[in-house]
């Protein structure tokens, strides 16, 4: 949807869940890393690749792997 630019978590679980979206942050932000230790999508945070051995904090933005837009 987004035309291979880089999405926030959040705006995929408010399309599914508009009214309830906060419940099933947690969830998402765990299998984001998932996708992101195994390569198969970039999590930036200001611009930058964050760390895989923590979730991050504050606002983050998916990509395809290999790309940080």
């Amino acid at each position: 949807m987004r035309n291979g630019k880089s999405f926030c978590p959040s705006e995929v679980v408010r399309w599914i869940y508009p009214c309830s979206w906060k419940y099933f942050m947690s969830d998402v932000q765990i299998e984001m890393m998932k996708l992101y230790r195994e390569d198969k999508i970039a999590v930036t945070q200001k611009g930058e690749l964050v760390s895989k051995d923590e979730i991050p904090s504050g606002p983050v933005r998916i990509s395809k792997a290999g790309e940080t837009l």
